[in-house]
């Protein structure tokens, strides 16, 4: 394979893309403290202090691989939906396409920034647990669980460039939140779907959190439900089908 220096010029310009976003959001207190200190303190509290004396630990390691996810969907939500719609409405858009650097590493730079963000919060999650949560697991059960989550972040990634492509910056985090919220909880994260009523449980396999929660579940040897590559094929499918969608709706951008 023959490497040209545009080649090489357009990885140090997806690098340098991906380092300045990661380092912009780092230093963004409104996104980096709730993105990295929720879910670990939602899974000392819940999981850990109020789990039920004589559990076993089953709400710790439970809790570690749901939290999990609502820790990967904030990077992917919140670091598409808002940064994309604010800068849309300054037409820094506009300004993008007319810099020499290509197209793809605009959302190249955001996608690793994500997962990034999603490895850090993943790696806190796993720490904790078995600090102080008392979960024990197997090196490979770890590793899978990291892997799983940091790729797990890309679904969110291009719900999140929809919303961005749809609202401006104003209203991002607001309808942010009406999805990120309410998913968490109809999914399952915060505490087993058996809890709520049956009608909810049954809309669960709509939600791409559900799916990957499931991924996560069966990482850790809690058993998910449901055949793990039928949860692979969703996700991809939904990675698939909402990016291309958030990308047309880009690409009309005056």
């Amino acid at each position: 394979m023959i490497t040209t220096p545009f080649d090489a010029i357009a990885r140090r310009s997806l690098a340098l893309e991906a380092r300045l976003e990661f380092l912009r959001l780092l230093r963004t207190p409104s996104f980096a403290i709730p993105a990295l200190m929720f879910p670990v303190l939602f899974y000392l509290l819940f999981g850990v202090l109020l789990a039920r004396p004589g559990a076993s630990g089953r709400a710790a390691h439970y809790l570690m691989a749901t939290y999990s996810v609502f820790g990967v969907m904030a990077p992917g939500l919140f670091g598409f939906g808002v940064s994309v719609a604010t800068e849309r409405d300054k037409g820094l858009l506009a300004l993008r396409r007319a810099l020499p650097m290509p197209p793809l590493n605009y959302v190249g730079g955001k996608l690793a920034m994500a997962m990034l963000f999603a490895a850090i919060i993943v790696s806190m999650l796993c720490i904790a647990g078995a600090a102080v949560g008392g979960v024990r697991l197997e090196a490979a059960q770890w590793l899978s669980l990291l892997v799983l989550m940091v790729f797990g972040a890309l679904p969110f990634c291009a719900l999140g460039l929809l919303v961005g492509s749809f609202v401006n910056g104003q209203a991002a985090p607001a309808v942010i939140n009406l999805i990120y919220l309410p998913m968490a909880l109809l999914s399952g994260l915060w505490f087993p779907l058996n809890l709520l009523p049956a009608f909810i449980q049954q809309l669960a396999v709509l939600w791409p959190a559900w799916h990957l929660a499931q991924l996560g579940l069966a990482a850790t040897g809690q058993g998910g439900e449901g055949a793990m590559s039928a949860h692979l094929l969703y996700l991809a499918v939904f990675t698939v089908a909402v990016g291309r969608w958030a990308a047309r709706r880009l690409q009309r951008e005056p």
